[in-house]
Order: C-alpha cells, then structure tokens, then sequence
C-alpha cells in the first residue's frame, strides 16, 4: 500500500475502539451474558468456582504470571529481551507505564461499580437479581464490585506492548499482540467457569485497556518514530 494512503495510526486505533465498542454494544443488547453464564450454573452454584485449573492454575497462577511478565518489563528499561532491543528508552519506559496504567485503572472502575458477579444472583445460590451494567446507580441487591473484571486485566493490561513495539518491532508486535488477546480470553473463559465473571466484563476490560494505550500513545513520540528517524502520522 502505497505510503500516502496509509490509515494514520491514531485513526486505525479509533477505528478499531468503534468497531469493538459496537459489537460489545450488540452483545449486552442481546441478553447473552445470562445465556452465557446459564450454561455453566446452577442453582447450586458453579461446578468450577473452586476447581483447581480455574482456581488455583489460571486466577491465582495468571496473576502471578502477570506480575512476572511486569517484572521482566520493568527490568528491560535497562535490559530489555532480545525482540524489544530496536524500542528507544523512552518507548520502554512508556511500556511499564502504561502497564501499570491499566492496571491501575480498573480496580478503580470495579470499586464504582454496582454490577455483582454471576455467583451472587439469586438463580445461582446467591441474593441478588441480575441489572444490566448500562443502568448506572442501580444497585441489584448483591455485593456489586465486580465490573469490569479484574483478572482480566492481568492480560490485557499487556496490550501496551503493541503499542509500545508496533513501530520498532511490528512482527514483535502482532506475536505480542496475539498472545496478550489469548491470554485474556483463557482467564475471562476460567473466570466465566467459576461464576466470578459474565463475558462482557473480559471484553469490556479488553477495550477499556486498549482505548487507555492508544490515548497514552499519543503523547509519546518514541511510539511514533521510524528507526531510520522518520515519524510516523499519528
């Protein structure tokens, strides 16, 4: 594609943040986060809420794992891995930054919150009666706190690394990129599994930690450099 017709990068970030911001739209219209959770509980609560893989593995172990991969961010401002070498400082430092950003940030949102986890509703064992998250002050009789998810944000807080190494390191990228989305799908599916989640609460998660980076991004020239001293439009 020829240089000039080029999508700047701002504007395939927007675009991609309306594309998924609409489908995640359709999916709350369309009552499926019930249907979802339905299938795997029961009036007797969720088969899988305390099961070893979905407990112990992939919450409590992905959070670990989540802190570790931090660790190894933190230490590649100064000695970064092989693939994240071609970033500048400044690009790597941003990395952390952002990181942190988001995993910052939603605990906050879920602290708001008045949307309970699927194992609190009443059909399921627990007290409270099911209200879409779109209704704002709206309490539904349970502990609330539970939206967007957290351990969600385990991996898709990394989804900085796109933006961090997209420029530098685009193939880095896209593999970072793939693996940042799996992940978050394996522990939203386990947090599915054990009725702490709905399905919106992973994606939602996943957008929220997008839409901070790209904005982030925005402000850091280094993401937008070419390594022969060009720029990018952004």
């Amino acid at each position: 594609m020829p240089r000039d017709t080029v999508r700047p990068l701002w504007q395939q970030d927007l675009l991609v943040a309306v594309l998924a911001l609409l489908a995640l739209i359709a999916w709350d219209a369309s009552g499926a986060d019930l249907w979802a959770v339905r299938q795997v509980g029961s009036a007797e609560g969720f088969a899988w809420r305390e099961h070893w893989l979905t407990s112990s593995v992939l919450h409590q172990g992905g959070r670990a794992a989540g802190w570790l991969v931090f660790a190894v961010l933190l230490v590649g401002i100064w000695k970064p891995l092989p693939f994240a070498r071609p970033l500048p400082r400044a690009a790597r430092v941003w990395w952390v930054g952002a990181t942190l950003a988001c995993v910052a940030l939603i605990p906050l949102l879920k602290a708001r919150s008045l949307s309970s986890c699927p194992w609190d509703l009443a059909e399921f064992g627990g007290s409270a009666q099911y209200v879409s998250h779109w209704l704002r002050g709206v309490a539904d009789g349970g502990s609330g706190r539970c939206f967007p998810s957290g351990h969600a944000s385990a991996a898709f807080a990394f989804v900085s690394g796109w933006f961090a190494l997209r420029v530098h390191a685009p193939r880095a990228a896209r593999c970072w990129l793939l693996g940042v989305l799996l992940a978050g799908l394996v522990f939203g599916g386990a947090q599915m599994l054990r009725g702490a989640h709905y399905p919106s609460h992973t994606a939602w998660t996943g957008w929220i930690c997008w839409v901070l980076c790209a904005g982030l991004s925005q402000f850091i020239p280094a993401l937008r450099a070419r390594p022969n001293g060009g720029t990018l439009a952004a």
